[in-house]
This record gives C-alpha cells, sequence and structure tokens, in this order.
C-alpha cells in the first residue's frame, strides 16, 4: 500500500528533529455547497532540524517514530 504524502506549512520547530506541520484540505460543504477549509496538525520527524516556520513541506507517512510522530518531512516545496 502506497505511503500518503501530504503538503503543509511549518508552524513550529521548537522541538528537537521534530516540527508540527498544519495541513489544509478544501472541500465542498455536502448542502451548502460552499468551499470550506478545515486544517489538522500533524507532528513530523526532521533529523538535521532544516525546516523553520512558515516554510512549505511535503511530509510522507511512515512507522511510529514517537508516541506522536508517525509523518518524516520528504522535502520543502517550491524552493
Amino acid at each position: 500500500m502506497p505511503k500518503r504524502i501530504l503538503t503543509g506549512t511549518v508552524v513550529s520547530d521548537k522541538g528537537d528533529k521534530t516540527v508540527v506541520v498544519r495541513v489544509e484540505r478544501r472541500f465542498a460543504h455536502p448542502l451548502l455547497q460552499k468551499t470550506v477549509r478545515r486544517s489538522k496538525k500533524y507532528h513530523a520527524h526532521d533529523e538535521t532540524n532544516r525546516f523553520k516556520v512558515g516554510d512549505q513541506v511535503q511530509i510522507e507517512e511512515t512507522r511510529p517514530i514517537s508516541k506522536n510522530k508517525r509523518w518524516v518531512v520528504l522535502d520543502a516545496v517550491g524552493t
């Protein structure tokens, strides 16, 4: 089964080797048909502490690394 890849924005880099990435999804409301935005935060592993707040990154699903980390940062988007 392929691993999921999501794109989001780094909102926190305070943890060692960890970044928090906010992933936003857009969908049409089932009744009103208005575009609705929902976001979710994911803890992702950043081995080299390379990414800072505001960076657009891609994260990939992986094995559990810690209690909250199940994602790893692949690379920056658009740089």
